[in-house]
């Protein structure tokens, strides 16, 4: 049985960035990109990589703003004009399988309980490990080699 669900960020969190000037992004630490190869740019919101000449945005982002020494904020790239990907239960999408992933379990109080590092082909059968865990409440994913947030996962179809 599945147990686990991936995420994007909701794209309406980012929707007031369209309005701002390059020079009022730079401000926030905000860069307007534009995709210059495939892979190479992961929208966190599609939880696909950008296509050639796709615009995005890279920023710098709260992935875990909790009340817990693992608080952590870091870049991420998100496309523009895209919505938020809740993929079906049990499906890793390309953008992570062609990945080395950095994974990460933590507890109800936002402590981390386990943590690994595996090529992406083999998340499925990673989370779904971590997740026969009671004390694992939800997983975070990172791109390995950049370090950056890449996705959530979620619990799904168990009590």
């Amino acid at each position: 049985m599945t147990t686990f669900q991936l995420s994007g960020l909701n794209h309406a969190q980012f929707l007031p960035l369209l309005n701002l000037t390059d020079a009022e992004l730079g401000e926030q630490g905000i860069v307007r990109k534009q995709a210059t190869s495939q892979p190479g740019f992961p929208c966190r919101i599609s939880l696909e990589d950008a296509a050639i000449g796709d615009e995005l945005f890279l920023l710098p982002y709260w992935h875990h703003q909790v009340n817990s020494p693992y608080k952590a904020l870091g870049p991420i790239y998100i496309r523009i004009g895209v919505t938020q990907a809740i993929l079906p239960p049990g499906l890793v999408p390309d953008y992570v399988t062609r990945r080395v992933i950095s994974i990460r379990a933590y507890d109800q109080q936002n402590m981390m309980v386990a943590a690994d590092v595996s090529p992406g082909i083999d998340m499925a059968q990673r989370i779904e490990q971590l997740l026969c865990d009671s004390d694992v409440s939800y997983i975070h994913l990172h791109n390995a080699k950049q370090g950056c947030f890449s996705c959530l996962a979620s619990r799904v179809g168990v009590p």
